[in-house]
């Protein structure tokens, strides 16, 4: 885990040197790739995807030693699911690294065009971005995600995976390593400043004009002091206090379902469900079927007052029921725990999760199309789902094939991102000798 306080602290000449070097070698190798076809690129992620396959009981067996060193460390249930690589889900990666390798390439795309009155002839099209830093936390996965997408939108990455992960980025790293190299692709172009600790991930955040574009993702702390203290310029991903609204309209039983998978199907990631606002004038149906089963599942409910009563009159057994404070409302859990509020309108549902939220994603459950428009347009959050599970809000399941983070902020890029989230634009004119007068 990554602490907050040290990426604040000076880093050495040396080591802010060597990042400089590592980024700057990078940004030469990543001018070349931007010239290289679809089909090249292409070509390069599926063998890394072929490689990958083969390699996977090596890198399964180090992430083996990491969880075991993780779990002897006193990691969480919720942070041990996030690191866990093993064979199962580097094949999962590896399809898709091919996911990617399929995709239309957003390089050259022609974003708009005109001419101009004197036959000058402007287009604006995509470009990549440069050289991408990526700081993260026990997540293996990215490694592989954001060598994917960046290698095929025709960026170079220079990663901190974190003291978690270190010996799974390695491995994995040796394998895209190897890959670039037997195709003749300068292995700078997926470069990682493990080596340098957490004083890496410090160079990382003053490398201006090294490196183009800082994404943190990770812990709410992470992110948050990359993005007050770095000086190159950051995406922001969000921490996930993700919300879940039952309407007055709701079904019942669809409800019950969604709300046990966005909240235990994984519960360490950052679009899993973390608070359940209900309806007034549903409650009484809807919350002593809905805390039977989050006690079947061993959720404890962080309840307020009314919802409080209403769950515990039920003579739920094995409920787990605590009394929600303010605090509550903002905290993202990221274990089997779910805050739950009953609410008297929807005006006040949307006040508070406006007030709450990370504006990651929220759930609106209901048959009422006039409060669903509502909801969708009155939410300030990246994703809204409709009668579903947040746990959709993702890069693999919105068709990216893999996803760089889910983008919290407002400007360049907000959701998932994917491709052409890793692209910005520049303006090219044709033209025949024409001058200003």
């Amino acid at each position: 885990m990554t602490n907050t306080n040290e990426l604040q602290t000076p880093v050495s000449g040396d080591v802010q040197q060597a990042v400089n070097a590592l980024a700057d070698a990078a940004a030469i190798a990543q001018h070349e790739l931007a010239q290289a076809t679809a089909d090249t690129k292409n070509g390069v992620l599926m063998a890394i995807a072929d490689a990958l396959d083969a390699h996977a009981s090596d890198i399964a067996d180090a992430n083996a030693m990491d969880m075991q060193a993780a779990f002897d460390a006193g990691m969480d249930q919720g942070k041990l699911d996030r690191l866990k690589f093993d064979v199962i889900r580097v094949a999962a990666a590896a399809q898709g690294v091919r996911h990617v390798a399929t995709l239309p390439d957003p390089v050259g795309e022609i974003v708009r065009g005109y001419d101009l009155g004197n036959g000058l002839r402007l287009q604006q099209q995509r470009v990549p971005l440069g050289v991408i830093g990526m700081i993260y936390e026990a997540r293996p996965n990215v490694t592989v995600d954001v060598a994917a997408l960046c290698l095929k939108s025709g960026n170079a990455a220079i990663l901190r995976g974190g003291h978690a992960a270190e010996r799974t980025n390695a491995a994995t790293l040796q394998v895209i390593d190897e890959v670039l190299q037997e195709l003749h692709f300068d292995p700078a172009l997926v470069a990682s400043v493990d080596r340098y600790g957490r004083e890496g991930a410090r160079a990382m955040m003053r490398a201006t004009g090294h490196i183009d574009v800082l994404i943190p993702r990770g812990g709410a702390g992470l992110i948050q002091s990359v993005v007050h203290e770095s000086r190159v310029p950051v995406i922001e991903t969000g921490a996930g206090n993700v919300h879940i609204y039952v309407d007055s309209s709701a079904d019942i039983d669809k409800a019950i379902d969604i709300v046990v998978n966005a909240k235990t199907q994984r519960v360490g990631v950052c679009n899993a469900a973390e608070k359940l606002i209900v309806h007034r004038d549903i409650a009484r149906q809807f919350l002593p079927r809905m805390a039977q089963a989050l006690a079947r599942a061993h959720v404890t409910i962080h309840a307020d007052e009314l919802s409080m009563r209403i769950m515990g009159d039920a003579d739920i057994k094995d409920i787990q029921l605590l009394a929600a404070d303010e605090a509550d409302w903002g905290t993202e859990y990221l274990a089997l725990e779910i805050g739950v509020r009953i609410v008297d309108s929807l005006d006040e549902a949307i006040d508070h999760i406006n007030r709450y939220s990370t504006h990651h994603t929220e759930s609106i459950l209901s048959q009422d199309y006039t409060n669903i428009e509502r909801f969708t347009k009155a939410i300030d959050s990246a994703v809204v789902m409709v009668n579903a599970s947040t746990r959709f809000t993702d890069g693999g399941v919105f068709g990216f094939g893999a996803e760089l983070g889910i983008s919290t902020q407002k400007l360049h890029a907000r959701g998932p991102m994917g491709l052409q989230e890793m692209t910005t634009t520049k303006w090219v004119g044709y033209g025949n000798g024409q001058v200003r007068a």
